[in-house]
This record gives structure tokens, sequence and C-alpha cells, in this order.
């Protein structure tokens, strides 16, 4: 199976399938030498190996596209809900002094995947439940696409507030690392929440 993927992407020249066929060809490798149960048990890391390899670029773009739109409106509404004049149109977002473009790298894609795995590996780790562990994972999506919104709602505050430079300068590159930092903690604290109710019953 593994081989035919990897002749496959070859081939037609996609390289995602040339880069999974490499987790089949590991399971085969295990069931030959180990038997089944140990390739059963390599599953887990499989999975989360497969979240490292880079989706389809056509896939990529047409999940860009969309997350663009909605970190766009989700930061004109907050914005709006703070009292700043501002006017959405497409993924710019006018305000009285600049323009921002919500560009393809602010979309909150790569955190939306970066966050995905630090909910596979924590979940897998902190939750014995399976299916705690598919919650967590699954609010991991949200949890992504709501502090990329609030990275933009607080660039748009300091443009307002502050002015570009203090905006768009150090600011701008070290708010993904606090926004991703106040996701995961986000994270924890809704797993909290869960074993709070799993425990109150």
């Amino acid at each position: 199976m593994g081989l035919l993927l990897l002749l496959l992407g070859v081939l037609g020249a996609e390289l995602y399938l040339a880069r999974i066929s490499g987790l089949f060809v590991l399971i085969g490798i295990a069931w030959l030498l180990a038997g089944q149960v140990s390739a059963l048990q390599l599953l887990p890391v499989c999975a989360l190996l497969l979240l490292a390899i880079p989706i389809p670029q056509v896939l990529f773009f047409q999940i860009t596209s969309p997350l663009q739109h909605l970190a766009t409106s989700l930061a004109t509404s907050m914005l709006q809900l703070c009292g700043v004049p501002v006017l959405q149109e497409g993924n710019l977002i006018r305000l009285p002094s600049i323009t921002l473009e919500v560009a393809e790298a602010c979309s909150g894609i790569r955190s939306l995947f970066g966050l995905c795995t630090v909910a596979v590996l924590y979940s897998y780790f902190a939750e014995k439940q399976v299916f705690l562990r598919v919650v967590l994972v699954l609010c991991s999506i949200p949890i992504a696409v709501a502090a990329n919104a609030l990275r933009i709602l607080g660039t748009g505050l300091l443009v307002q507030y502050r002015g570009a430079e203090v905006a768009l300068g150090f600011f701008h590159e070290f708010s993904g690392l606090l926004i991703f930092m106040l996701a995961v903690a986000m994270l924890m604290v809704i797993h909290l929440l869960l074993s709070m109710v799993r425990f109150s019953r």
C-alpha cells in the first residue's frame, strides 16, 4: 500500500501522497517484523506524524480563504464593539488612520494546525477517555479561530490608539506567540471544566 502511494505520488507529482506513503511503509514494516498488535500500537504515533505533513496546496488554499474572511469578520465585529469606527471590505479592515489587510499569513491556518497538534499531544497524555480526547481536539479548531481574531483585534486597537508604528512593529511579530500561548491555556481550561463536569456526576 505504501509503495503504491509512493509510486502514485511520484508519477502524479503529488508530494502529499509521496509523503504519507512513508507512514504506511512504517506500519507495514512493524506488522511484518513484530505482528499486528505492534503495528496497531503505532497508529497514534502515525496519526501525530500525519499532522506534520503539509496538506496539499489545493486544499490549503480552499481552507485559507474562508479562514481569512472569518477572521476579518470577527475582528471587525469586535472592533465595532470596542467603539472603533471600522469598515470591512472583503479581507480589508478600513480604520480611520490605516487599512489593515488580513493576508494569507494572517488567516490563522498555521496556528490552527499547530494548536490541533498540541491538542492531540495534550489529550493523549492528560486524558484517558477517548471521547474527551476527541472533544479537546475538536475544541482546538474554534479556539484557534477565536485566538487569531483576537490578534487582529489587538492590532486594530493599537493602530487606532497608539499608531501604526507600534502595532505593525515588534508587537505584530510577538503577538503570534503570545496569542498561541493564550490558545493553549484556553484548551487546558476547557479540559479542566470538562473534568469538573465529569467528576460532579
